[in-house]
């Protein structure tokens, strides 16, 4: 076996590993959250609101066990194999970088600013990040996805997102 083949099997079976760290660790922090939930005293019946985030939590933690244990036995994922996926290609890590600053910047601002402008910023940053350079397009498109989906949650769902500086405009 070649030097080259070796080493992606080697950073392959790494990565998977860390797919069931990954899942493991939230799936602990998921049953962690679940039993410091207050009981709830509308709850009539067996089932309250622990129940489900704690059979995820569950699932999660086994199938990350499940995993780790098939990897470990030399079990590995199949490559993707689409004709449009450059096997050869290295992580962006600049494009990673800037997605993550799109989420960060979204989750320092939507309580300040509030969701239709913090999500329009999510929106357009994860747009740029991924290379569109349509500036004013991206950020109209942007900002009806932010106020739509809004709307959507507000009147729709009924789940109040913050509105932030736009109180009373919308």
């Amino acid at each position: 076996m070649s030097s080259a083949a070796l080493g992606s099997t080697e950073e392959q079976g790494r990565s998977e590993f860390g797919v069931a760290l990954f899942l493991g660790a939230l799936g602990v922090l998921v049953i962690v959250q679940a039993l410091l939930l207050p009981e709830s005293l509308i709850v009539r019946g067996p089932v309250g609101p622990k129940a489900v985030p704690l059979v995820v939590g569950s699932l999660l933690v086994i199938v990350a066990v499940v995993l780790a244990v098939d990897i470990a036995r030399g079990g590995r994922g199949e490559p993707e194999g689409g004709e449009d996926v450059d096997l050869t290609g290295r992580s962006d890590w600049a494009t990673m970088a800037l997605l993550v600053a799109a989420f960060a910047a979204n989750a320092l601002l939507i309580e300040s600013l509030g969701w239709p402008i913090s999500g329009a910023i999510l929106f357009w940053g994860a747009a740029f990040a991924l290379g569109s350079r349509h500036y004013v397009r991206d950020v109209v498109i942007a900002l009806v996805l932010s106020v739509g989906s809004w709307y959507l949650f507000v009147l729709g769902l009924g789940i109040a997102l913050p509105v932030g500086i736009l109180r009373g405009i919308l």
